[in-house]
């Protein structure tokens, strides 16, 4: 299996999609942030549930910049079938972002988006439920690889891409369980002199043992 993670260069392929053929090179150079997701196969359960949530964080996603590709290891036609139950469930979210056909498992192969456990009735091997987040400069900067039994929680993507929209702006990174609007820590790389002028709002040290003053928070937007 492809070793595609944080810091590779997304492959620009073409593929066949519910909006067209599109490049991918060409369709996240749109955008800063492109979120590129797989699924199993249409018509099954949870993939339903999960398309239907991004359907219905869809705005969500746009506020912050950030488009939406999936993939599916079906056609357009079954797609284009399967959008009409994601959007009856859903409540009426339109599902208006692209979702790839990959009928023969190509592209998932080479987007490292394959289940290793879960095989098909044929003995084939399925999409995982994978999630690359992809900069404008085509490189994966986050990378979510569930099994095919397990949901996605879109909360988690928003919090992440939020975390990632900071840190491209800022010498910051995010600290554990973070949400936007509370305290991030500044880069070790930052000096104590930088820091002061690179975040002129100020910052508090925290008052370790050891007396190291890396673990400095301060608050950036």
């Amino acid at each position: 299996m492809p070793g595609l993670t944080i810091g590779d260069t997304l492959p620009d392929l073409e593929v066949e999609t519910t909006h067209g053929n599109i490049r991918l090179h060409d369709y996240v150079d749109k955008s800063d942030f492109t979120i590129i997701f797989s699924h199993p196969g249409d018509f099954t359960p949870v993939c339903t549930t999960e398309l239907g949530m991004m359907a219905a964080y869809a705005d969500k996603f746009a506020e912050r910049g950030v488009q939406l590709l999936g993939f599916s290891a079906d056609d357009v036609d079954s797609h284009n079938q399967w959008i009409k139950d994601i959007e009856a469930h859903n409540g009426g979210h339109r599902v208006t972002y692209p979702i790839a056909a990959d009928p023969h498992r190509h592209f998932i192969k080479q987007l490292n988006m394959v289940d290793p456990d879960e095989k098909d009735s044929s003995g084939n091997q399925v999409p995982s439920r994978a999630l690359h987040i992809v900069g404008r400069d085509k490189k994966i900067k986050l990378s979510f690889l569930y099994p095919a039994t397990t949901g996605r929680n879109m909360d988690e993507v928003l919090r992440v891409l939020d975390s990632l929209q900071r840190a491209s702006q800022h010498k910051i990174a995010t600290p554990a369980n973070w949400k936007p609007g509370e305290p991030v820590v500044i880069s070790p790389s930052v000096s104590s002199e930088e820091a002061k002028q690179m975040f002129p709002q100020g910052y508090n040290t925290a008052d370790l043992p050891s007396k190291k003053d890396y673990l400095r928070f301060t608050n950036v937007h």
